[in-house]
């Protein structure tokens, strides 16, 4: 097969095919050579002893590909092992209580991709016979694995042809093809899957996935990248044309939205903190947090509900800061002595008290697990 015939991405075919001729660098050097170089330069400075790599099992790669979703390989890592070290297969995750996976996954962030790995373990027990499915349509089906992923499962899991398209594989692409617009474009994105099905090498998928990554993560980079030792500076249009600071194109930026909040710490004569389990839905969906409320006189309206004690006396702590993808949230915090709860209060599931020696087994918001150490220790 020629190194530039279009290749289905996938295993069922639900997809198009790339198309045969897409963006091509200016030099001669085709498709098949861009695997190759890659892939030599992988054999040299890849990285090969990645906790998931050890042994690579269709359950470790698809963990290690939601961790890894918006966050760095060196935070991933001490998540990673202390994940299988609890849950070491995909029945025993189907079978965990949401807190215990919330509780492992508290500090990492983004929770609602804990939530969907947990719904996907059981997913995969009622429909896949325990087992992660080896098709790309039946991985998207799945909750919070999108096209990327399901191929960055099936080409490490199984060694099968699938392209992927993550952040560093975006970036590498625009510089080496010199692909204007933002990336989260419908048009640029459908350009940049056709490259990257194209890019597609006979063998080896699984070191050409980790490659793309690796390149895109230690060299290829967003800031300073290492053009000097780059195996694809001659063919690569962004530093022929002196654009690498300019590809990719950046998102149109906007002023992210600033909102306030206000949180109780309540602690009661034994030195416990009441937490409270946030809704279903929305940000920190599920997990134990503090009390919230909007403004003083809903949190004194909530505290005079559920709590024996004098409001009036609630300290106010030093504000804090927490940024999220579509707004930033200020925290003001008020610590408060209460003598213990109203009689129903023991009985209302959304409600606990917590020792602070329990803390670290539960699943906290990474803000408010620092409130919790730093502003009242």
């Amino acid at each position: 097969m020629s190194a530039r015939t279009s290749i289905a991405p996938g295993r069922s075919g639900r997809h198009p095919a790339a198309d045969p001729s897409p963006a091509q660098p200016a030099h001669s050097l085709d498709h098949g050579e861009v695997a190759a170089r890659l892939l030599a330069w992988f054999d040299r400075h890849g990285r090969v002893d990645l906790p998931w790599q050890h042994p690579r099992t269709p359950y470790r790669v698809w963990l290690s590909e939601i961790m890894l979703q918006q966050t760095q390989v060196s935070v991933v890592t001490g998540y990673f092992n202390r994940f299988v070290s609890a849950l070491p297969d995909l029945p025993t995750l189907a079978r965990a209580s949401q807190d215990e996976v919330l509780a492992l996954w508290s500090g990492l962030g983004y929770y609602a991709r804990a939530r969907n790995l947990h719904a996907t373990a059981k997913l995969c027990m009622e429909r896949h016979g325990g087992d992660l499915p080896r098709d790309l349509d039946a991985l998207i089906a799945l909750p919070g694995i999108g096209r990327s992923t399901a191929g960055a499962i099936l080409t490490q899991a199984w060694n099968d042809r699938a392209p992927i398209l993550d952040g560093n594989v975006k970036r590498v692409l625009c510089r080496l093809f010199g692909i204007d617009g933002w990336p989260g474009t419908p048009a640029v994105e459908k350009k940049l899957w056709s490259i990257a099905a194209a890019l597609l090498p006979q063998a080896r998928l699984a070191d050409w996935t980790q490659a793309q990554m690796d390149f895109g993560a230690t060299l290829c980079t967003r800031a300073s990248p290492a053009c000097a030792i780059c195996p694809l500076q001659d063919v690569c249009v962004a530093r022929r044309e002196g654009r690498i600071a300019e590809l990719p194109t950046a998102k149109p930026g906007k002023q992210l939205p600033q909102r306030e909040t206000q949180m109780l710490i309540a602690q009661d004569p034994e030195g416990r903190v009441l937490l409270w389990r946030r809704p279903p839905t929305g940000i920190w969906a599920s997990l134990w947090s503090l009390p919230q409320h909007e403004d003083a006189d809903e949190a004194q309206a909530w505290f005079d509900r559920h709590l024996d004690g004098d409001f009036a006396s609630a300290r106010a702590l030093p504000a804090l800061e927490h940024g999220f993808t579509h707004f930033r949230l200020r925290i003001h915090p008020w610590l408060i002595a209460v003598n213990g709860p109203h009689a129903a209060i023991g009985d209302n599931a959304g409600l606990r008290w917590t020792s602070r020696a329990e803390l670290a087994a539960i699943g906290l918001p990474a803000p408010v697990r620092k409130l919790l150490q730093e502003r009242t220790e």
